[in-house]
Order: structure tokens, then sequence, then C-alpha cells
């Protein structure tokens, strides 16, 4: 199949890709793709979904460069990660920004794509950037930027391979109709590369993002599931509709790697691989689970992040030995430092980021830096109708070797929003739970492992995963990672780890003041007040 794409495409390759000397730039980014890639199963100890996707295409990134095994995104909801990753700086320290509904990019904040510009690179964007609707990619410049002549189906994935197939074509034959468009797109950005220029490439997919073809997982990919079958997370009721609606992520995380690989054999026919730098990450954990998406939980924060940076053709310095497995802390915020030190651009002082290239180059596995030995998530508001006022939940949290610290400075709220009793003749039903995200904790997108925790809550089973998904939470969690890797079990309450607790509350709230988050320098209410316009989620 590898080769019959390149062959389609090979009338597209006449072009030549002329090396530049500074080194071209391809960040894959997947919406809502968190730690869950092939190669993260054969370094875990624990078998989870990680021991049944198949990531091939990350997977040779890792062999080939650095696998990150500690990369963590700022906040778990798309925008003020994606603030925080093109800022190089905490999502507190930007402005609207740092909220997803209402959301407004401060031009006055500097932006990693367009300071490379300025540098002298070609830079584009293809599918998503930045916030959702019609001013996602106010960080990357204007439309001149984006590149989406083929389309946008691919999005879309699991619905639109299902539609043509319902129109009778293949399998095959419904899959390469969108990776035609993935190469088209990056095509129409390499035909606009001025001679001699460095490229940036901003592939950023939705398709990881619900909603997805339920049962997807298994027809389209021969994922099972099965196979899930005790590898699911603690707070998750291993059942067979949580088990299936896992594969069919997990489906549409393979459709992500191979859009990638797409576009690494692009290059490599090309000749321009060995002088692209290639970044490979998510924006947060799975959407519709718990636990996950909008929670400081690792499922939620936690992300695959692989990066190969060879020698080139450019007379670059490339990285260090390949095939290392790195246990570094890695805020995603630091990809903006690393981007611009790796381009040649100066790095503003106000990012809070720090580049990655020492360790990029480094000859050793393990941990490279010693300094990097934890990292300070947070979040504030995600949907604003999740809570009566539109008020936020907001958290923030620290994560170490050994353990998970959250503060929640609201744990008079829900988490997921506040639960929203059915209309008069209106149940709460599977149907409304699974395709309506507003029907009840609207924090939470819709989706069937949703539905099921809702209408099972009062079973004797369904109980315990009902609360650890809506209940409120108390002012301090303290998780021990080794005996609770998925952080079900609150220790901050238990006299034995009363110092850890107590040494990791000062250190959080340092971090915290020290870099400015509102939300502990005396005006906690600065999120609550921010002027906001409901849009898309």
């Amino acid at each position: 199949m590898k080769l019959h794409y390149l062959l389609v495409f090979a009338h597209l390759l006449t072009v030549s890709l002329h090396s530049a000397d500074r080194p071209n730039i391809l960040f894959a980014f997947a919406d809502d793709w968190g730690h869950y890639a092939s190669a993260y199963a054969e370094v875990e100890s624990k078998a989870g979904p990680n021991s049944v996707v198949l990531t091939r295409n990350f997977d040779r990134i890792a062999d080939e460069g650095v696998l990150f095994t500690n990369a963590f995104v700022n906040s778990p909801s798309c925008t003020p990660c994606r603030s925080s990753l093109l800022s190089g700086q905490y999502f507190f320290r930007t402005g609207r920004g740092a909220i997803l509904q209402g959301a407004v990019w401060d031009d006055s904040i500097p932006s990693f794509p367009l300071l490379l510009k300025d540098a002298g690179y070609h830079i584009g964007q293809t599918y998503k950037v930045w916030s959702p609707g019609t001013v996602r990619d106010a960080p990357f410049g204007a439309r001149e930027h984006e590149y989406e002549s083929a389309g946008t189906r691919f999005n879309q994935f699991s619905q639109n391979v299902t539609k043509l197939m319902d129109d009778g074509a293949s399998l095959l034959e419904a899959k390469r109709m969108l990776y035609e468009e993935v190469l088209s797109n990056f095509e129409s950005f390499l035909d606009d590369r001025p001679d001699g220029a460095p490229f940036c490439y901003w592939f950023g997919p939705t398709n990881v993002h619900r909603k997805w073809i339920r049962g997807s997982g298994k027809a389209l990919w021969g994922l099972n599931p099965d196979d899930l079958e005790g590898k699911l997370p603690a707070f998750l009721p291993d059942v067979p509709i949580v088990r299936e609606d896992m594969a069919d992520y997990l489906g549409e995380v393979m459709a992500f790697d191979a859009a990638l690989g797409l576009l690494l054999d692009r290059l490599e026919v090309a000749g321009e691989l060995d002088n692209t730098i290639v970044v490979v990450s998510g924006d947060h954990g799975i959407p519709g689970f718990t636990h996950s998406k909008t929670d400081l939980y690792d499922s939620g924060t936690h992300v695959s992040l692989a990066i190969r940076w060879p020698d080139g053709d450019g007379g670059n310095e490339g990285a260090g030995v390949s095939g290392r497995v790195v246990t570094d802390f890695v805020n995603l915020m630091d990809l903006a430092p690393t981007f611009l030190e790796m381009g040649g651009a100066s790095v503003p002082d106000v990012m809070t980021g720090r580049s990655l290239v020492n360790v990029l180059r480094s000859d050793r596995g393990g941990r490279v830096d010693p300094s990097r030995d934890f990292v300070v998530t947070g979040r504030e508001r995600h949907v604003w109708m999740a809570r009566e006022g539109n008020l936020p939940y907001p958290h923030r949290a620290i994560r170490t070797d050994d353990y998970l610290y959250i503060r929640n400075f609201k744990p008079d709220r829900y988490p997921g929003g506040d639960r929203l009793e059915p209309k008069d003749g209106e149940a709460f039903t599977e149907e409304r739970l699974t395709n309506n995200t507003f029907v009840t904790y609207a924090d939470i997108d819709a989706g069937p492992t949703k539905a099921w925790l809702v209408l099972n809550g009062e079973t004797e089973y369904g109980r315990k995963y009902y609360d650890w998904a809506f209940g409120r939470r108390p002012g301090e969690e303290l998780y021990a990672l080794k005996d609770d890797p998925d952080q079900v079990v609150n220790l901050a309450q238990d006299p034995r780890y009363g110092a850890v607790r107590d040494e990791l509350r000062t250190r959080l709230l340092d971090v915290l003041e020290a870099n400015g988050d509102p939300r502990v320098l005396g005006d906690g209410s600065t999120f609550d007040k921010l002027p906001f316009t409901a849009g898309n989620n």
C-alpha cells in the first residue's frame, strides 16, 4: 500500500525541494490524542491500550529519534493547551486564550510560527491550529498560511470512510481518497515554498476528536474490543460498550498515524526528510472518557511525544544518539522555544517554556536533565454552559515521578459541570447522552462511555465509577503513582503522606506565583469574569 501511494503521487515529486541552511520543521499535532502509541507498550510495565493499538509511523520517529515518556500538556482543553504551546508560556498567562469558548488571541503575545516566519521560514497549516471556529489560526497569522484546497474530510475520518463505503467504495479505496487529500494539501504548501527557504508545517487533523462511527475501530482497523478486556484504566468500567468506545478511539489514532506516514514518505522520496525535524504529539487526553480530557489526571494531561532530528543535508547540528527513551518531564509549552532555537530565531524573554535542544543533542537516555523532574498543569473553564453563571472549575497540579498533587480551588463545584435533570417528558437515554454533550455534565464530551456512566450510576457495579467521574472533589488530591498509576486512591488526608502533600503544595504554589497565575495572586475571580462569546467546542 505504501508503494502504491508513492506511485500515485510520483508526478508531484518532480518539483525539487531545495535544501536549506536551517532545518525544516514538520509538526504533526493530533486533536485529543493522549498517551496512546504502540511504542509505549515496550516501555510500560502495565499492559494497557498501548498493547492493542499499532502506530508504525510514530514508532519510526521514536526509533530514529527520541521517545519521551513524561510529556504533558499544560492544560487538558484544546484552546488553552494550544495557547500555551504557541506562546511558549503557561496557559494562565495567555488572557482569554486560557479558556475554550470565548477565547480571543492577544496579538501582543508572541507565537512561534510568526517568529519563525520573521526569521525567514515558509510557514503553513492544515486543519486545526488554535481555537475552534473562524479565529482558529490567529496565532499562525492570516489565512494565507492555511492549506486546505483539497478539502477537510480527513477531519471526520471514520464518518467519511464509512460514507464512501456505503456509496460503493472498498475500504482501501475509501481510505485512499482521504489520504489523497492529506498529500494534496501538503503539496500545495510545498508548491508555495520560496526557493531555498526552510519550512515549518503544522499538520493538525481533528479526527481523533469525537464523534466517531461506532464500531469503526474494528470495521476500519481490525481492532477487536475484546482485546482490551482487562486493559482499561481502573476508573473505567470494563464492559463491552466502553471497550468498543476505546477501540474506536484507537482506530482514529491509527488513522492519524497513517497520515503521518504519508508526509514522511513524501519528504523521504524528495530527499528532504534528513533535513527535517519531525515532532509528533497531541493536545490532551481522550474525549468523552472521565478522568481524561478536562481533568488533571494523567489520562487528561499525559501525551505522546517523539522527536526525530537527524544531522541533515543542510549542515545543521542534529540530535544525539537515536532510539533513546528519555524520562525528562516535558511541558508542551517547551516546544515553542525548542522550535525557535532549532530554527536559529531568538526566544522572547516572556516564554516560560524551556528549550529541549540540550536534551535532544544528548547521547543519553533516561533522565538527561536532572532539573526536569516535574511539570505543572491546570485548567479553568472549558465549555461556557457547563455550570450556572458560566463558572469555571479552577484547579492546578504538579506531577513528579512518584506523585500527582492536585489543588482544587472551588471544591464546591462539580468537575464535569452541573448535573441537569431531564426536561419534562425527556428522559436520559443512551441516544441523547451519546450524541449531545450539553444534556448533562457538559465539560465531558458526549459518547457511549459517558452515557453508560450516567445511566448506571445507581447500580451496585456502576456507583463507584459514577462517583469518580462526576462527584465533587476535595480541595486537595494526592496520588502515589507506583501503587496507584490510574490515580483513584486519594491520599491527601492520609497522615503518612502529610509531609509529601505539604512539600508538593508549596512547590506548586511557588511556581504559580513566580509565573503570575491570577488564580493565586489575590484575584482568583479573573477567569470567572472574563468576557466571552459562546461558540464551538
